[in-house]
């Protein structure tokens, strides 16, 4: 210690310790001439000595002026040392680092001060302690000391220079430090760390491309940073490594692929749309890289393409498309469970768009590789059935087409159809708002026969006889109605005359019992005009109610449309077509007369020219008063099913029909009177319950009868029959 004394004057080592700054500065100014002096002299053990001294009595000092004192004097000696300054670096640098972190501002603020000095003599030997001097620099950067921050600005930007210049900077030694602190939300370290990026990523000999993973999710962190300044330098960075990664040759599109998929799902709409730009890219860019990340893309892009952003819609829109348009197989790692997987959670989104486009995966996957899908079918099919029930019409109809391309296998037809009557059955209101829809484009997807031969089976083994009734009420509004089932139409108007059209009014038949209108709607498709007149006579009163009046108001109403047009001319030739004459005139009984179904008929009938056979076999005009029986008794050897004697025409038995047809309307009778005795039986116990519960309070309340009282009572009840005596009788 003596020696460091011997070379530094004792007025520079008592004003160092000053606590005016003039006379510290002063003192280092004569500290760097002394050594400067033991440089030429060559006395390189005294300068240590006086290192060590600065070190110890003054940079550890408890005395704050003291410590200021030593941290210009080591930044002093530094400059006297000039070019033999770097073999005393792991002697000087470590205690002015170690300042950075003391509790007074302006050391702190001189510990600063003196690390510029000491960087801008050593320079390029500077980088040994850049991971430390970097570490310091990212506390200051957020001091609570304005002073202290700029003069932590002025030394980073001096370390910049260095290590943008120097050939010894350590990239992969920096990046788990950049990457340790990109979390840290604090803005002025966010600012100092964006600064870093992007000036390492200005230099042409550091790949900072390739560590982007490293901190790409931290820069993406930025995007929703309070502050406007910071959002737009990590965009303007993000925007910097994007153009790069579009010039580059080889890029890890994987790994950046998982954060960017993370950040699409951000609350932040900034970063959606950055992290769905990003994607867009990639999936343009990537090609094969991706093909493993082929389903994660897709979890990102389909919510944002129902984003409330506008912007980040029309982006998702154009990716999803993209990436739809790839071909690839599954022998290039593409795999088909895990994008069904995704499609099938998006389903359940609350959103119409995401739903429809979830479903245009699974079609498109559906026609590009069946197989693989349909060995996935089982975690799939489920929520594609529950999706019929869904909200929107378009997405229904979507599901019906997803639907059609599974159903080419009869195993999956036939569960469509049962999970179709099912949900029907456990949902009155789907099939009022979407039976028809359903079953129409059913209909127009498969065949049309096959559908409601399906139908029809499974109806007809129907136990709720309630439901049956129902659904096919409404399978018949559909089949009289529908521009789609025209051909079904045009086949049941043969099946007096063709073996298809016979077939299928069997097959229809056994369910269509339950319901009386719809076996009459559908014998006046078949134009089997008799047995719908026998069906008509078979009616009894219970049959009669509300509900069939109804179905019989929108039979007569649909009688007029362009569907019936066909049997309206019929009726121009009555003789020929008498059965059809008097199942309409059958069917104008059963209607109430003050109802405007009953006008309707009453005036077509009206219209209908009246002709009798004369004796010679001659058809003659009859007047127009001819009463309806005069059209009964004349032969009917004209009508469509005159020529079956034996109640069969074409191999159809309608008596067998017609005791099928009351037999199935007897379990729908006996049904009905059960509920109605259910009804009674549990309102009439009801009743008796209240009737004793009054009649016990009335005891418990009515005083015990005295004699009297019971005498009078005697005397006032009327006789019984056994104490009325005629004449001769004897009271017992």
């Amino acid at each position: 210690m003596s020696d460091a004394l011997s070379a530094i004057p004792a007025a520079v080592h008592r004003n160092l310790s000053d606590k005016l700054y003039e006379k510290r500065k002063n003192a280092a100014l004569d500290l760097e001439n002394a050594v400067k002096g033991l440089i030429s002299s060559g006395d390189h053990d005294k300068i240590s000595k006086v290192i060590h001294m600065l070190i110890k009595e003054f940079a550890k000092s408890p005395q704050a002026n003291h410590r200021k004192g030593g941290l210009i004097g080591l930044a002093a000696v530094t400059v006297g040392l000039a070019s033999e300054a770097a073999q005393y670096l792991e002697q000087i640098v470590p205690p002015v680092i170690k300042a950075f972190g003391d509790q007074d501002s302006r050391v702190r603020y001189y510990a600063c001060e003196a690390l510029y000095n000491i960087a801008k003599v050593v320079r390029g030997e500077f980088i040994f302690f850049f991971n430390d001097i970097f570490d310091a620099l990212c506390k200051l950067s957020a001091d609570s000391d304005a002073n202290v921050q700029s003069a932590a600005h002025l030394l980073d930007r001096l370390v910049k220079d260095i290590v943008t210049e120097s050939d010894q900077f350590s990239i992969e030694e920096f990046i788990p430090l950049l990457k340790e602190r990109m979390n840290v939300l604090n803005p002025y370290v966010r600012q100092f760390l964006v600064g870093w990026i992007t000036v390492l990523d200005s230099v042409p000999d550091i790949d900072m491309l390739g560590f982007l993973p490293d901190f790409l999710d931290g820069l993406f962190n930025m995007l929703s940073d309070n502050s406007h300044e910071i959002r737009q330098q990590a965009d303007s960075a993000l925007s910097e490594f994007l153009q790069e990664i579009k010039n580059s040759p080889s890029v890890d599109y994987g790994r950046m692929a998982e954060i960017l998929v993370q950040r699409a799902s951000s609350p932040d709409e900034f970063t959606r749309l950055t992290a769905i730009t990003w994607i867009n890219e990639f999936v343009k860019l990537g090609g094969d890289q991706l093909v493993r990340y082929y389903a994660d893309i897709l979890g990102a892009i389909l919510p944002c393409i129902s984003d409330k952003e506008e912007k980040i819609r029309v982006v998702a829109r154009e990716t999803n498309e993209e990436l739809r348009s790839i071909h690839v197989e599954p022998s290039d790692g593409f795999d088909v469970g895990a994008i069904l997987s995704v499609a099938r959670r998006q389903l359940s989104s609350d959103h119409e768009a995401t739903r429809i486009e979830a479903l245009n995966w699974i079609s498109t996957l559906l026609n590009k590789h069946r197989t693989e899908v349909l060995c996935f079918l089982n975690d799939i099919f489920d929520t594609l059935l529950k999706a019929l029930s869904d909200s929107s019409d378009d997405v229904v109809l979507l599901v019906l087409e997803v639907h059609a391309g599974v159903a080419k296998d009869p195993q999956y037809f036939r569960q469509l159809i049962v999970f179709l009557v099912h949900n029907f059955r456990a949902d009155n209101s789907l099939l009022e708002r979407r039976g028809a829809l359903i079953v129409r484009r059913l209909c127009v997807l498969l065949d049309a026969e096959r559908v409601y031969r399906e139908l029809s089976t499974i109806l007809e083994g129907e136990d709720n006889l309630d439901f049956a009734s129902t659904m096919v009420q409404a399978l018949n509004l559909i089949l009289l109605t529908s521009p789609e089932l025209s051909k079904l139409r045009d086949l049941l108007k043969g099946s007096l005359v063709n073996r298809e059209g016979k077939e299928l009014l069997v097959a229809l038949y056994a369910s269509w019992c339950h319901s009386p209108m719809a076996i009459i709607s559908l014998c006046l498709v078949a134009q089997a005009y008799q047995h719908a007149s026998v069906v008509i006579q078979s009616l009894v009163e219970e049959d009669i109610n509300v509900k069939f009046l109804v179905q019989l108001d929108k039979l007569i109403r649909l009688l007029e449309t362009p569907i019936f047009t066909y049997l309206r001319l019929q009726l121009l030739e009555p003789g020929r077509y008498t059965w059809l004459l008097k199942t309409l005139y059958g069917l104008l009984m059963l209607l109430p007369q003050q109802s405007a179904a009953f006008k309707i008929l009453r005036t077509r009938l009206k219209t209908v020219p009246t002709y009798s056979f004369s004796g010679r076999g001659q058809i003659s005009r009859a007047s127009s008063g001819v009463p309806f029986s005069q059209y009964m008794h004349h032969r009917e050897d004209g009508d469509a099913e005159e020529n079956n004697i034996n109640n069969s025409h074409q191999g159809i038995n309608f008596a067998a029909r017609l005791q099928q047809f009351e037999k199935v309307q007897n379990q729908h009778r006996g049904q009905a009177r059960n509920k109605v005795n259910y009804s009674y039986n549990t309102s009439s116990s009801s009743a008796s319950k209240v009737r004793r519960s009054e009649e016990q309070q009335q005891q418990q309340h009515k005083p015990p009868p005295s004699p009297t009282s019971s005498s009078v009572a005697d005397i006032n009840r009327p006789p019984s029959r056994s104490s009325r005596k005629g004449p001769g009788q004897l009271q017992l």
